[in-house]
């Protein structure tokens, strides 16, 4: 497994280093805040950039360093603590320089063949698999899926030693029964602390909270009941690697008191958080419209009207009656806050904050609003486009386009018989096989839905027809050669596809139904095969 490039994580962890260094040597309440904070970053960094170990070992620290938090007259913490927490520090550090590519030829070797999505630094691709004999079919099944997709997976048998210097993105484990024994568990909590920045996976576990909290215990860190094995499985360690930058969060921050603003600002600039203040919530309005927060900062009580007044209108309009309202105030009257609450607040900090906790606050408030925004536009099988959305997107495509775009209907080929033969999981991850196919071969500025069922849409702008009729015959000649693993061994599906091209057809319906009907002849001619759409007569 290899890590980022020194300019992408040497500044954060030089900013966790120093803040330590200065608590150490003077032992300042706020010291200590700004180190908790820098621990929260670093978190942030390794979970936006899919490293489940290391995210593992900084929350594990963040927490031992707020449990130490108390206030100003419990600082400097015993010598004792600063021993413990140092020893945290130690183990995350030594874990991040053991996961740095032990060679620049290696490092060579692995950016030849990362993907265009890779932002500043090489991604782990190694992935060990121990499994029991009596599951040696269903691993070399999974194990040809993941080679597929990039991965170096090295067999082990179960209860082996890890040798290898260079520890793996995600281990996994295939025992014989559902049921672990004493055993498994130590062997488990060994190959934890040997990776301690992989992440573990525990496959076929009973669906009771009992054992799957004692193989976390161990050190799992995600357990897959029997029957979503395979599908489930790939899905986890593909998405280790799908690293999707995010749109920055933005925060307006509806404040009179400059020293408030000051202090709420520099708190989240910490964890690279947009913000904008205004101190007039007359003004809220045309600054809603013009700069699109995830999420307000209200104070309770400013001049001309208060907070909860001004949330009260918000609530009263479509397009902000979910945006999530903080509440910040000295208020300490517990039956004022209530009421705060349930006039359209969704949280309430009180002041002085705990900057800490604001920017846990802000941060968890706005994942779960732009998931939710997200989750109205995204298929849940695939995380692509729904059918919806999709054609929406088109729409607009449509509309911008200044030169060549294509379009394409693909439907799985026999998929009703793949499902009545494997049922439906496994159907569902021959669905999930094809959306990540496209993803990976597919540009960002591409579009890619599932239109419905087994049927997709694909939109490829500013390439000439005939190569995008060239990028979706590679993708239909690959995805036949795909593996789809399930318990008895693997399957193979193939795929038909109709194309058009903009300007044949000029309105995405028209698009739409010139590419359904090629894909119909696709059908006709035999299937696995893709047809351009004729022109009209």
């Amino acid at each position: 497994m290899t890590l980022p490039s020194p300019s992408a994580t040497e500044d954060r962890l030089y900013v966790l280093r120093t803040r330590w260094q200065r608590y150490v040597a003077d032992g300042q309440f706020e010291q200590f805040i700004e180190f908790a904070v820098a621990v929260n970053s670093l978190a942030e960094y390794f979970n936006r950039l899919r490293l489940p170990g290391l995210v593992r070992l900084c929350e594990g620290l963040e927490n031992a360093a707020l449990a130490k938090l108390g206030n100003q007259h419990t600082h400097p913490v015993p010598q004792q603590d600063i021993l413990s927490l140092q020893r945290q520090i130690d183990t995350l550090l030594g874990s991040v320089a053991s996961s740095r590519a032990p060679s620049t030829d290696r490092r060579d070797q692995e950016a030849a063949a990362s993907t265009a999505t890779d932002i500043d630094w090489i991604k782990p691709r190694s992935v060990w698999m121990i499994a029991a004999p009596e599951k040696r079919e269903m691993a070399e099944a999974l194990s040809s899926q993941l080679q597929f997709f990039g991965f170096k997976v090295c067999a082990m048998p179960w209860g082996g030693v890890q040798a290898q210097e260079d520890k793996p993105l995600a281990v996994l484990f295939i025992p014989a029964q559902d049921q672990a024994r004493p055993e498994e568990f130590e062997y488990i909590a060994t190959v934890r602390t040997g990776c301690p920045a992989s992440q573990l996976v525990y496959l076929g576990v009973q669906s009771a909270i009992e054992p799957i909290v004692d193989l976390m215990r161990a050190g799992i860190d995600v357990t897959i009941p029997s029957g979503d094995q395979p599908a489930m499985v790939l899905n986890c360690v593909l998405d280790l690697v799908q690293t999707n930058e995010q749109e920055q969060y933005r925060v307006l921050v509806v404040e009179d008191s400059r020293v408030a603003v000051a202090l709420i600002q520099r708190t989240l600039a910490q964890h690279g958080i947009d913000t904008k203040a205004i101190n007039d919530p007359g003004k809220l309005l045309d600054v809603l419209e013009s700069y699109h927060p995830d999420l307000i900062l209200m104070d309770m009580y400013m001049p001309r009207f208060n907070g909860v007044e001004a949330t009260r209108v918000l609530r009263q309009m479509a397009q902000y009656s979910s945006l999530p309202i903080v509440y910040l105030s000295g208020e300490s009257d517990v039956g004022m806050q209530v009421e705060a609450l349930r006039l359209g607040g969704d949280q309430f900090l009180m002041k002085p904050f705990n900057p800490v906790l604001l920017a846990a606050v802000v941060k968890t408030r706005i994942e779960r609003f732009r998931e939710s925004r997200r989750s109205t536009r995204l298929d849940g099988l695939t995380g692509l486009l729904n059918h919806t959305a999709a054609k929406s997107r088109l729409k607009d495509m449509v509309e911008e386009a200044d030169g060549a775009l294509t379009v394409a209907m693909i439907d799985i080929d026999h998929f009703k018989a793949i499902n009545d033969t494997y049922g439906h999981p496994v159907g569902d991850q021959v669905i999930r096989g094809l959306a990540w196919l496209l993803k990976g071969r597919l540009r960002s500025i591409d579009l890619i839905g599932r239109y419905g069922g087994e049927e997709f849409m694909i939109a490829l702008p500013a390439i000439s027809p005939e190569q995008a009729g060239s990028v979706i015959e590679r993708i239909r000649h690959d995805f036949a050669a795909l593996p789809h693993a399930h318990p008895g061994g693997a399957l193979y599906a193939s795929f038909s596809a109709g194309i058009a091209s903009y300007p044949l057809a000029d309105t995405a319906a028209a698009l739409t139904e010139a590419a359904d009907g090629a894909l119909l002849q696709a059908k006709r001619l035999g299937r696995n095969r893709v047809e351009q759409a004729c022109r009209p007569q």
